[in-house]
């Protein structure tokens, strides 16, 4: 008889089989296809298909995953080559926070950092409105998180009307010209919509009402936002149809249940900087130099 400890990793725990088809499977499966029209109806804010293991193998897989992720972009870092440009888009609650510190928790500080985008100052309202976007992009070498986007000019400005449907309708063909410059200049966009359910929100929101070190994120206009929750719905599915590119994929992210959204969107990362195949530069000698 074999016993379980001589029994393969891989047929104790099937998620182990193929990393590289898990891969797979959160790649295909959660990206938006360019020219796609998208219902928001169809993407489970609960699916959780892509990965047969439990959220004690999902956050194992996760581990080894942020490893990587600290590998690569040492070797993005040294290459001086590559951009690497993520935005995360979600409704209140949505995870966006907390998916940033549970996926680059092992990032280098001064390779990474998180802008986010908040109501526009008086300047920046000065400026077109993509011009304190692209100031905060990435340089050589760099990641780059976007907390919020200027994909709130496509949202907010929307469902609030505060622009004509005039001015904001033009905005989806500027941000498609803006984001394919970025990739021709050597950026890598990736786009993730962290999708929550409505039902998940209520019990976050009630969450953090209740819990003292969490009721200081609460704030009278979630429950004000949450009422718009259906217009929203559909300005977020103009904008997947409409700005999801070869060069820009937006993901539609499961984020109901935190462990998946996390090992979801580490997954896809991970992937896109690996299809860089970047390499560590040679040394600099200075033939001159004597030792």
């Amino acid at each position: 008889m074999v016993s379980k400890k001589d029994t393969p990793a891989a047929s104790r725990f099937p998620w182990m089989i193929c990393c590289e088809c898990i891969m797979i499977n959160f790649v295909h499966r959660y990206k938006v296809e360019p020219k796609s029209k998208v219902s928001l109806r169809r993407w489970e804010p609960g699916d959780h298909r892509a990965f047969s293991g439990e959220k004690k193998d999902a956050e194992r897989v996760l581990l080894k995953l942020t490893e990587q992720l600290s590998q690569l972009q040492e070797v993005l870092y040294a290459e001086h080559k590559h951009k690497i440009l993520i935005i995360f888009q979600a409704m209140d609650t949505g995870g966006k926070d907390g998916t940033i510190k549970a996926v680059f928790r092992e990032m280098a500080p001064q390779g990474i950092h998180v802008s986010s985008f908040k109501v526009p100052t008086a300047e920046e309202l000065d400026h077109d409105y993509l011009w304190r976007i692209h100031k905060c992009g990435p340089a050589k070498g760099e990641i780059v998180l976007f907390n919020r986007s200027h994909y709130e000019d496509l949202l907010t400005v929307r469902v609030h009307q505060l622009v004509p449907e005039d001015v904001w309708r033009k905005r989806f063909a500027q941000i498609n010209d803006f984001e394919r410059m970025l990739a021709e200049e050597g950026t890598t966009i990736i786009k993730f919509y962290l999708n929550i359910s409505k039902k998940e929100q209520k019990k976050r929101l009630q969450e953090r009402s209740e819990d003292p070190t969490k009721r200081w994120k609460f704030s009278p206009n979630d429950l004000s936002e949450r009422k718009l929750w259906e217009e929203y719905m559909k300005a977020y599915e103009d904008v997947f149809s409409l700005t999801s590119t070869a060069y820009a994929p937006w993901y539609i992210v499961p984020a109901d249940r935190n462990w998946y959204r996390n090992l979801c969107v580490a997954t896809i990362v991970v992937d896109a900087l690996k299809k860089l195949k970047m390499k560590y530069p040679r040394p600099r000698l200075n033939r001159h130099r004597q030792v």
